[in-house]
């Protein structure tokens, strides 16, 4: 990525000062960066420390550096506008076009992407004012990121925390990424699951991106692997990166739809767009899934759930001393997800789409894709993306973490399985294909 100018607003909240943090990752990086402060904002962070680490002046007033026209130029100058945090006051301010100091009359002049990162209390975030500025405020091409779950200034916790520099860096930067290369048509070859060829099995058609053709569809996916827990600083988790969830959300939102993410722990960030709702666990996953489900019009479950869960959960840290027998842990199994959402659409005689995610392996008994299509019959979903999972042949894993994958694609009608692979963003492209087909076909 070339050198950006980039304005950083920063908001009148608490959280101030994680903005210093993302100050540094893009000056970091190479890019130029200009900050404004709000007045509020220089209660929690000074002056001095925007410009110690900016190297440039940092004033929200229309009236100093006049001769240069800031409160036009930075605008105009502007290849990106980042606000961090973002306040309600802010983003009130910024759906109603208030023009009262340097930063709104900035944000009034940007020619490049807008962010916003929001942070506030619970209570603010979700009054109706704010989901209304909000919703005008997307309606016009700006990106607001959902803000983070967890704790808040005081004894309350819930969504309003600011995200992490590093996120909010990650969703910066991807707005300037270059398009990814069109999908190849070849086919898995001898990668193919299980043990019979693949030459008479055909290959994902349309390839390329996927602009436009989900367009005004509310899809739902979820990503990242859930974590069961044992104690307080323990868990049982599994390898997914969300990497390969992440690619659909990006799918998705190019192909026009309305995207709510439901993401477990993911080793790489959530891209801008989505709506965001950040869970732990399976049970977490199943409440939020089922409750979003209900006005979906495509559900895509890529997230990697975990089976069991400990049937208890320590209170305090399991210790390991000589003098006591290794302890034994029993599991339970958690809730199939994928099954009662489609026992759930049967029951509302709902017209959605369910797209399922396995990760199979072979064994004595049988190879993967037989594993997968017996799977793909009791589930009932759909379609279903299989990965065969394991060491490759270099040693190195399959799937999991890696940049790219191979899937073959089985269809709950009997169609001909389909098979893709490349960079994880190219199978996303092609499962966006296929279920624009299928809505289509309906």
């Amino acid at each position: 990525m070339s050198r950006l100018n980039i304005v950083l607003g920063v908001g009148g909240g608490i959280a101030a000062y994680k903005s210093a943090l993302l100050l540094r990752l893009f000056t970091e990086a190479g890019h130029d960066v200009t900050v404004i402060p709000t007045d509020a904002s220089t209660k929690f962070v000074g002056v001095a420390t925007w410009e110690a680490l900016s190297g440039h002046p940092a004033t929200n007033s229309v009236f100093d550096a006049v001769d240069t026209v800031n409160h036009v130029r930075l605008g105009h100058e502007a290849d990106l506008i980042v606000v961090a945090p973002a306040t309600a006051d802010l983003l009130a301010k910024a759906a109603g076009g208030h023009a009262n100091d340097l930063l709104t009359t900035t944000l009034l002049m940007a020619r490049g992407p807008v962010l916003f990162a929001p942070a506030m209390h619970t209570e603010m975030w979700q009054h109706g004012a704010t989901v209304a500025n909000v919703a005008t405020l997307r309606a016009r091409g700006v990106h607001v990121m959902d803000p983070a779950v967890g704790r808040l200034t005081g004894p309350d916790s819930g969504p309003g925390r600011l995200p992490e520099p590093a996120d909010i860096f990650a969703a910066a930067t991807a707005l300037f990424k270059q398009p990814e290369p069109a999908l190849a048509s070849e086919s898995w070859g001898s990668e193919t699951l299980g043990s019979e060829p693949a030459t008479a099995e055909p290959a994902v058609q349309p390839a390329g991106e996927t602009s436009g053709i989900l367009a005004g569809k509310r899809v739902l996916i979820t990503a990242g692997g859930t974590r069961e827990p044992l104690d307080p600083v323990r868990f049982l988790g599994n390898k997914s990166s969300g990497k390969q969830g992440v690619a659909l959300v990006e799918a998705a939102l190019a192909a026009g739809a309305d995207v709510t993410l439901i993401h477990a722990p993911m080793d790489v960030p959530a891209p801008a767009g989505a709506k965001l709702q950040p869970i732990e666990t399976a049970l977490e996953l199943r409440a939020a899934t089922l409750a979003a489900a209900a006005t979906a019009d495509v559900v895509i479950m890529a997230a990697a759930v975990a089976d069991f869960r400990p049937a208890n959960i320590s209170t305090g840290k399991i210790k390991k001393r000589d003098n006591t027998d290794d302890p034994v842990i029993t599991l339970v199994r958690n809730p199939d997800i994928l099954l009662e959402l489609v026992a759930h659409r049967a029951a509302q005689n709902q017209q959605q789409f369910i797209v399922g995610f396995a990760a199979e392996t072979g064994d004595e008994q049988a190879d993967a894709r037989t594993y997968a299509q017996a799977k793909l019959q009791r589930k009932g979903c759909d379609l279903l993306v299989v990965n065969e999972v394991g060491p490759g042949d270099s040693g190195s894993e399959r799937v999991f973490g890696q940049d790219t994958n191979q899937v073959e694609i089985l269809a709950l009608d009997g169609a001909e399985p389909v098979q893709t692979g490349g960079s994880k963003r190219e199978v996303a492209n092609a499962v966006v294909h296929l279920i624009a087909q299928r809505l289509g076909g309906r």
